[in-house]
């Protein structure tokens, strides 16, 4: 489906598919831990790359999150020409396109899993000067050349496993990036702002999982989702890793946690 040099597929044996969506300044190679085990479990995976990543700061200045959007749709379509259903799993960014997929294109993915959902960064380790400017982004937004601002990872890199972080911070030449743009700032928080509108009407089952350790994003986030979902939901907690579940500790719980959803009697046959 994809001519880009990042995007994965691993096919399966169950005729299931898992869309796997990774995060803003992320790309493909950060769902592979994850797409192994879903494989193992006999669904067909794929990651693709969102329209704007996986190149530099300055490409990834020119998208939006309807570009991102579009990705995601995109993939679904193709992943359910080759499967009998579609689920759909995403960190942060991704599990809120997920959501966003699955909601203007009814039917088209049958469940989705969001990971660490975040409308702003406020969690443990966030600088406090940006845990406060964060929820004001679109009215600092209006500032001139704000877009073109880059602003630093933390420390962890949302991962509490030293060894993971290692591997993590080896992927730079796979796709991710180091930095992330006041641009891909500023279109996160209004895909956060379309998603909050569309959730009392949303009817997909969705899993929330959070991390109570999350570095990046509070609790808060996922409650919300999963208090103002329109349709089935479920939220769960872990409680030992930070802000990328799907790379740390618990990912094989992630994993579980998300294929047993996806396979209850409300969430597909």
């Amino acid at each position: 489906m994809s001519a880009d040099r990042l995007s994965f597929h691993l096919e399966g044996t169950n005729g299931k598919g898992v869309l796997l969506i990774h995060g803003l300044t992320g790309a493909p190679a950060e769902m592979r831990l994850v797409a192994r085990q879903f494989h193992k479990k006999g669904y067909s995976v794929f990651a693709p790359l969102l329209a704007g990543h996986g190149d530099s700061e300055a490409a990834l200045r020119r998208s939006r999150w309807e570009d991102w959007l579009e990705s995601v749709q995109a993939s679904a379509s193709w992943l359910a020409s080759t499967v009998d259903t579609v689920f759909a799993a995403g960190i942060c960014v991704g599990g809120k396109l997920a959501m966003m997929a699955a909601d203007r294109n009814p039917g088209s993915i049958d469940a989705v899993a969001v990971y660490s959902p975040c409308f702003h960064y406020d969690g443990w380790d966030v600088p406090r000067y940006y845990a406060l400017f964060s929820p004001h982004i679109r009215w600092i937004s209006l500032i001139p050349f704000i877009d073109r601002l880059n602003f630093r990872e933390t420390t962890s890199l949302g991962i509490k496993d030293e060894r993971m972080r290692r591997m993590v911070s080896n992927m730079i030449g796979e796709g991710m990036l180091e930095t992330f743009p006041g641009r891909g700032l500023i279109e996160m928080h209004e895909l956060g702002r379309s998603l909050k509108a569309r959730l009392p009407k949303m009817k997909t089952p969705t899993l929330v999982l959070h991390s109570l350790q999350d570095d990046l994003s509070g609790p808060d986030h996922a409650r919300y989702i999963a208090a103002h979902l329109g349709g089935p939901s479920e939220l769960r907690w872990l409680d030992d890793s930070y802000h990328m579940i799907h790379v740390d500790r618990q990912h094989r719980e992630v994993v579980t946690m998300t294929a047993d959803f996806f396979e209850a009697n409300h969430a597909g046959v």
